[in-house]
């Protein structure tokens, strides 16, 4: 599988570590509520289809990345910085 970081280009998957699910929100540090803690913590959807993820470029520039990626046929659909920013379209 190929990753096309936006700083360096196609890059095989084995250079990114898997940082976690992209839709996430983590709730405020002062929050006291538990319930919105142990869901951010420990709780995990496995979608069929196109999901959004975030990836470190860990064997490259050290990006953080958005991926959209189609979980059934592992097709990478767009890559953006994590942060905004530039973003490739790709299929691979």
């Amino acid at each position: 599988m190929l990753i096309t970081c936006p700083y360096c280009g196609p890059r095989d998957v084995i250079e990114f570590t898997y940082q976690g699910d992209g839709n996430r929100e983590r709730p405020q540090p002062a929050s006291q509520n538990l319930d919105a803690w142990n869901a951010y913590v420990y709780d995990r959807l496995n979608p069929a289809g196109d999901h959004n993820e975030i990836w470190q470029h860990s064997g490259g520039c050290r990006s953080h990345l958005r991926v959209v990626r189609n979980t059934v046929t592992h097709e990478i659909l767009s890559t953006s910085f994590a942060r905004g920013g530039h973003k490739t379209e790709s299929r691979s």
